[in-house]
Protein backbone atom coordinates (compact mmCIF):
# COMPACT_ATOMS: atom_id res chain seq x y z
CA UNK A 1 0.00 0.00 0.00
CA UNK A 2 1.70 2.94 -1.04
CA UNK A 3 2.05 6.21 1.82
CA UNK A 4 0.48 9.24 0.46
CA UNK A 5 2.71 12.14 -0.46
CA UNK A 6 2.69 14.84 1.45
CA UNK A 7 4.37 18.25 -0.49
CA UNK A 8 7.25 19.53 2.32
CA UNK A 9 7.38 22.70 0.86
CA UNK A 10 3.78 23.99 0.07
CA UNK A 11 2.69 22.59 3.52
CA UNK A 12 5.62 24.55 5.24
CA UNK A 13 4.43 27.93 3.06
CA UNK A 14 0.69 27.18 4.32
CA UNK A 15 2.13 27.10 7.64
CA UNK A 16 3.61 30.43 7.41
CA UNK A 17 0.40 32.13 5.63
CA UNK A 18 -1.82 30.68 8.05
CA UNK A 19 0.66 31.99 11.08
CA UNK A 20 0.58 35.35 9.16
CA UNK A 21 -2.80 35.71 9.52
CA UNK A 22 -2.96 34.78 13.06
CA UNK A 23 -0.88 37.71 13.57
CA UNK A 24 -2.86 40.20 11.37
CA UNK A 25 -5.37 39.67 14.50
CA UNK A 26 -2.95 41.26 17.28
CA UNK A 27 -4.42 44.14 19.20
CA UNK A 28 -2.89 46.60 21.74
CA UNK A 29 -2.82 45.38 25.56
CA UNK A 30 -0.93 47.16 27.88
CA UNK A 31 2.03 49.75 28.14
CA UNK A 32 4.76 49.43 30.85
CA UNK A 33 7.25 52.08 32.23
CA UNK A 34 9.75 49.64 33.51
CA UNK A 35 9.81 45.47 33.37
CA UNK A 36 8.31 44.62 36.68
CA UNK A 37 5.33 46.23 35.56
CA UNK A 38 5.15 43.85 33.03
CA UNK A 39 2.07 41.97 32.90
CA UNK A 40 2.28 38.08 34.42
CA UNK A 41 4.92 36.02 33.08
CA UNK A 42 2.37 33.46 31.67
CA UNK A 43 1.83 32.26 28.24
CA UNK A 44 4.40 32.94 24.90
CA UNK A 45 5.67 36.27 24.31
CA UNK A 46 7.79 37.20 21.39
CA UNK A 47 9.76 40.34 21.63
CA UNK A 48 10.79 43.11 19.18
CA UNK A 49 14.21 44.95 19.43
CA UNK A 50 16.41 47.19 17.59
CA UNK A 51 18.26 50.16 16.99
CA UNK A 52 16.14 53.95 16.78
CA UNK A 53 16.26 53.66 13.64
CA UNK A 54 16.08 49.94 12.16
CA UNK A 55 12.45 50.46 11.49
CA UNK A 56 10.82 48.35 14.09
CA UNK A 57 7.66 50.22 14.29
CA UNK A 58 7.17 49.89 10.07
CA UNK A 59 8.38 45.95 10.66
CA UNK A 60 5.19 45.32 13.42
CA UNK A 61 3.08 47.70 10.99
CA UNK A 62 3.64 46.08 8.12
CA UNK A 63 3.40 42.13 9.83
CA UNK A 64 -0.02 42.77 11.32
CA UNK A 65 -1.42 44.98 8.45
CA UNK A 66 -2.16 47.69 10.77
CA UNK A 67 -0.64 51.14 9.73
CA UNK A 68 -0.95 52.46 13.48
CA UNK A 69 -0.61 49.51 15.59
CA UNK A 70 2.83 50.78 16.53
CA UNK A 71 3.52 54.77 16.67
CA UNK A 72 7.39 55.82 16.01
CA UNK A 73 8.26 58.90 18.06
CA UNK A 74 9.29 61.69 16.19
CA UNK A 75 12.18 62.03 18.55
CA UNK A 76 13.86 58.62 17.84
CA UNK A 77 15.00 56.98 21.23
CA UNK A 78 12.44 58.58 22.91
CA UNK A 79 10.04 56.38 23.57
CA UNK A 80 10.45 54.23 26.56
CA UNK A 81 7.82 52.36 27.10
CA UNK A 82 7.28 48.43 26.50
CA UNK A 83 3.92 47.84 24.67
CA UNK A 84 2.23 44.70 24.94
CA UNK A 85 -0.08 43.02 22.13
CA UNK A 86 -2.45 40.11 22.41
CA UNK A 87 -2.81 37.72 19.69
CA UNK A 88 -5.84 36.39 19.43
CA UNK A 89 -5.95 36.01 23.90
CA UNK A 90 -3.31 37.31 26.63
CA UNK A 91 -1.94 34.00 26.11
CA UNK A 92 0.56 34.99 23.05
CA UNK A 93 1.50 38.34 22.91
CA UNK A 94 3.95 40.85 20.79
CA UNK A 95 6.19 42.88 23.05
CA UNK A 96 7.56 46.04 21.16
CA UNK A 97 10.37 46.72 23.09
CA UNK A 98 12.38 50.97 23.00
CA UNK A 99 14.60 51.43 20.57
CA UNK A 100 17.99 51.60 21.89
CA UNK A 101 21.47 52.72 20.32
CA UNK A 102 20.43 56.43 19.98
CA UNK A 103 22.60 59.24 20.89
CA UNK A 104 20.15 62.04 22.22
CA UNK A 105 19.57 59.21 24.98
CA UNK A 106 20.72 60.70 28.46
CA UNK A 107 23.72 58.19 29.37
CA UNK A 108 22.02 56.98 32.91
CA UNK A 109 19.13 56.28 31.21
CA UNK A 110 20.85 54.15 28.57
CA UNK A 111 22.76 52.67 31.29
CA UNK A 112 19.25 51.88 33.76
CA UNK A 113 17.58 50.95 30.38
CA UNK A 114 20.50 48.36 29.44
CA UNK A 115 20.52 46.77 32.79
CA UNK A 116 16.51 45.79 32.75
CA UNK A 117 17.06 44.90 29.21
CA UNK A 118 19.13 42.15 29.70
CA UNK A 119 17.50 41.09 32.95
CA UNK A 120 14.19 40.93 30.94
CA UNK A 121 15.93 39.29 28.31
CA UNK A 122 17.60 36.24 30.64
CA UNK A 123 15.29 35.86 32.87
CA UNK A 124 11.75 36.26 31.20
CA UNK A 125 9.85 32.71 31.19
CA UNK A 126 7.44 33.67 28.52
CA UNK A 127 9.85 35.02 26.16
CA UNK A 128 9.74 32.31 23.66
CA UNK A 129 12.04 34.57 20.96
CA UNK A 130 13.48 37.38 19.87
CA UNK A 131 13.24 39.50 16.32
CA UNK A 132 16.45 41.72 16.37
CA UNK A 133 16.28 44.55 13.67
CA UNK A 134 19.43 46.22 12.28
CA UNK A 135 19.40 47.72 8.83
CA UNK A 136 20.79 46.06 6.01
CA UNK A 137 23.66 48.94 5.16
CA UNK A 138 24.60 48.79 8.67
CA UNK A 139 24.52 45.63 10.44
CA UNK A 140 24.91 44.50 13.76
CA UNK A 141 26.46 47.24 15.22
CA UNK A 142 27.76 47.12 18.98
CA UNK A 143 24.47 46.88 21.02
CA UNK A 144 23.26 44.72 18.85
CA UNK A 145 25.83 42.30 19.35
CA UNK A 146 25.09 42.89 22.96
CA UNK A 147 21.47 42.09 22.58
CA UNK A 148 22.60 38.67 21.21
CA UNK A 149 25.20 37.66 23.30
CA UNK A 150 22.44 38.26 26.31
CA UNK A 151 20.03 36.39 24.47
CA UNK A 152 22.42 33.13 24.08
CA UNK A 153 22.97 33.60 27.98
CA UNK A 154 19.29 33.35 28.34
CA UNK A 155 19.31 30.28 25.88
CA UNK A 156 16.89 32.50 23.59
CA UNK A 157 16.08 32.14 20.30
CA UNK A 158 17.21 34.83 18.03
CA UNK A 159 15.78 35.40 14.51
CA UNK A 160 17.92 38.81 12.91
CA UNK A 161 15.73 41.06 10.38
CA UNK A 162 17.39 42.91 7.55
CA UNK A 163 16.06 45.48 7.48
CA UNK A 164 15.43 47.91 4.40
CA UNK A 165 15.90 45.72 2.31
CA UNK A 166 15.10 47.53 -0.43
CA UNK A 167 17.64 50.31 -0.30
CA UNK A 168 20.04 48.08 -1.58
CA UNK A 169 19.86 45.91 -5.04
CA UNK A 170 19.10 42.19 -5.27
CA UNK A 171 22.93 41.26 -5.44
CA UNK A 172 24.50 43.44 -2.71
CA UNK A 173 21.34 42.31 -0.34
CA UNK A 174 22.08 38.88 -0.97
CA UNK A 175 26.25 39.58 -0.31
CA UNK A 176 25.16 41.83 3.17
CA UNK A 177 23.17 38.50 3.90
CA UNK A 178 25.92 36.36 3.96
CA UNK A 179 28.42 38.22 5.13
CA UNK A 180 26.50 39.19 8.32
CA UNK A 181 25.57 35.43 8.64
CA UNK A 182 29.80 34.55 8.74
CA UNK A 183 30.14 37.05 11.16
CA UNK A 184 27.84 35.45 13.54
CA UNK A 185 29.72 32.51 13.28
CA UNK A 186 33.04 34.09 13.65
CA UNK A 187 31.30 35.53 17.12
CA UNK A 188 29.95 32.57 17.91
CA UNK A 189 26.29 33.50 17.90
CA UNK A 190 23.59 31.07 16.46
CA UNK A 191 20.57 32.74 15.09
CA UNK A 192 18.75 32.48 12.21
CA UNK A 193 18.24 35.65 9.75
CA UNK A 194 16.77 36.75 7.12
CA UNK A 195 16.19 40.02 4.65
CA UNK A 196 13.30 41.96 5.11
CA UNK A 197 11.69 45.35 3.51
CA UNK A 198 8.54 46.96 5.31
CA UNK A 199 7.90 48.90 2.02
CA UNK A 200 7.85 46.34 -0.16
CA UNK A 201 6.17 44.26 2.35
CA UNK A 202 9.04 41.38 1.75
CA UNK A 203 9.88 38.84 3.84
CA UNK A 204 6.31 38.88 6.09
CA UNK A 205 5.57 34.87 5.63
CA UNK A 206 8.64 33.72 6.61
CA UNK A 207 8.98 36.21 9.82
CA UNK A 208 5.19 35.06 10.26
CA UNK A 209 6.29 31.18 10.42
CA UNK A 210 9.26 31.58 12.91
CA UNK A 211 6.91 33.35 14.79
CA UNK A 212 4.04 30.69 14.40
CA UNK A 213 6.69 27.95 15.98
CA UNK A 214 7.54 29.76 19.03
CA UNK A 215 3.85 30.58 19.40
CA UNK A 216 3.56 26.75 19.59
CA UNK A 217 0.87 26.66 16.74
CA UNK A 218 0.55 23.83 14.72
CA UNK A 219 -1.01 22.96 11.40
CA UNK A 220 -3.98 20.36 11.42
CA UNK A 221 -6.43 19.82 7.88
CA UNK A 222 -4.85 22.79 6.33
CA UNK A 223 -6.36 24.95 9.57
CA UNK A 224 -3.75 26.68 12.37
CA UNK A 225 -4.67 24.71 15.83
CA UNK A 226 -2.96 26.72 18.91
CA UNK A 227 -1.60 24.87 21.49
CA UNK A 228 -3.68 24.99 25.13
CA UNK A 229 -0.65 26.73 26.98
CA UNK A 230 -3.34 26.68 30.08
CA UNK A 231 -2.95 22.77 30.55
CA UNK A 232 0.07 21.80 32.79
CA UNK A 233 3.32 20.26 30.64
CA UNK A 234 4.61 17.22 31.75
CA UNK A 235 7.28 18.67 34.09
CA UNK A 236 4.80 20.22 36.06
CA UNK A 237 2.45 17.20 36.19
CA UNK A 238 5.98 15.37 37.62
CA UNK A 239 6.72 17.87 40.00
CA UNK A 240 3.32 17.67 41.50
CA UNK A 241 4.00 13.65 41.98
CA UNK A 242 7.04 14.46 43.56
CA UNK A 243 5.29 16.45 45.69
CA UNK A 244 2.50 14.51 46.82
CA UNK A 245 5.13 11.73 47.13
CA UNK A 246 7.33 13.82 49.71
CA UNK A 247 4.08 14.78 51.59
CA UNK A 248 2.53 11.31 52.11
CA UNK A 249 6.45 10.58 53.37
CA UNK A 250 5.81 13.25 55.48
CA UNK A 251 2.60 12.05 57.24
Amino acid sequence: MSTPFTDVAAEHALFNTKSRQKIQQTEFMTSAPTFRLCPPDIGLEVAFAGRSNAGKSSAINALTNQRQLARSSKTPGRTQMINFFSIGSTDRRLVDLPGYGYAAVPLEMKKEWQVELEEYLVSRSSLAGLVLMTDIRHPLKFFDEQMLHWAKDGELPVHILLTKADKLKYGASKNALLNTRKRLKKLGLKCTIQLFSALRKEGLDELAGVMGNWYDYQLNDDKLIETDLSEPNETENGDNELLNVAQDTDK
